[in-house]
């Protein structure tokens, strides 16, 4: 089996040029899929857009785009006009995101998130296939058409972690792109996912879960550990309670607990797994040296079609270069 890798990044990764010089490098060493986050710093989309210029191969995603901060007509001229910069090597990531997001930032209420998610994806897919304008506020409004050319090839991956939302992926996405779910609990959810997408479309096409591990390696293996132990500790204990709500229902909720009780003032770069948590540690993230790294992405393989190194906000550039270079396809 060939194994395909992706990268990803945390909405904390705030450089720019960072992130493109990480794209560019991904592009070189092979990745299939580069993921570019967006939360309540950088808009993802100019940038997507400025990688694509400079990149030839690798397929580039928004990972995520928010239903709750663009509406599915804006999201559809995103994808068109992406699709077209990246001449076809665009994928659309659209995600309900967390409560936080949607009210704190977006003043918006956080309400039914799967309904929502499942009605800004059918929409965006009509849009892109040419259909007019679903209304649904101003009925009486003359519906139009996206101003460019169909494309209903783009493909549409959905982030989800509940029950709800993730039926969403599996009925209505082409792929699946989770955050921050343990490696051994994987290829099963996977596996009902397709189950539930064969049974509300028989004979649908091939559908993509994209995700991995946090992902750091470096010459001194308790650095990695450390930085990826930051990441790990900041998601689970300050993005609201998503992540730690599921984290906690594969199985790992005593771990969490003491990851949120380690961590009283998080920060995503001083956090803290206690070792009575590192169990936890260990299903998230992947660190060490370049071999280790290597040795320890054979499993996530297994559970994967395209496993994604999620890199830590803020490495400096070498710790990136050595992570990407690790976690490279083999070959």
């Amino acid at each position: 089996m060939t194994a395909r890798r992706g990268v990803a990044l945390t909405p904390m990764e705030t450089r720019r040029d960072v992130i493109v010089k990480a794209a560019v490098l991904a592009d070189e060493l092979g990745y299939e899929t580069f993921s570019v986050p967006e939360g309540w710093g950088l808009d993802s989309t100019p940038i997507l857009a400025e990688i694509a210029l400079r990149t030839a191969r690798i397929r580039l995603a928004s990972g995520i785009l928010s239903v709750w901060g663009r509406t599915p007509a804006t999201l559809a001229m995103t994808a068109a006009t992406l699709h077209q910069v990246s001449e076809g090597r665009f994928v659309l990531g659209l995600g309900a995101g967390t409560r936080a997001l949607a009210e704190g930032f977006h003043d918006t209420p956080f309400e039914r998130p799967a309904d929502k998610l499942r009605d800004a994806v059918a929409e965006v897919r009509a849009l892109l296939a040419g259909e007019p304008a679903r209304l649904h506020r101003v009925p009486g409004a003359r519906p139009l058409r996206l101003g460019l050319p169909p494309a209903p090839g783009i493909p549409i991956w959905v982030a989800a972690l509940g029950p709800r939302t993730t039926r969403v992926a599996a009925e209505l996405g082409d792929g699946w792109i989770p955050a921050l779910v343990p490696r051994d609990r994987l290829a099963s959810w996977a596996s009902d996912l397709g189950r539930l997408r064969e049974a509300a479309v028989p004979g649908a096409g091939a559908f993509t879960v994209a995700t991995g591990p946090i992902t750091v390696a470096d010459e001194n293996p308790d650095a990695a550990r450390d930085i990826a132990a930051a990441c790990t500790a900041w998601y689970l204990s300050a993005m609201g309670d998503v992540y730690a709500r599921s984290v906690s229902s594969q199985g790992y909720a005593t771990q969490v607990g003491a990851i949120i009780a380690a961590n009283p003032r998080p920060s995503p770069r001083r956090g803290i797994v206690p070792p009575a948590a590192r169990p936890v540690l260990d299903q998230l993230a992947v660190y060490g040296t370049r071999d280790q790294v290597r040795e320890l992405f054979k499993p996530w393989d297994e559970a994967a079609d395209v496993v994604t190194a999620l890199l830590p906000p803020g490495i400096p550039w070498p710790t990136i270069e050595a992570t990407l270079v690790a976690a490279a396809p083999p070959g």
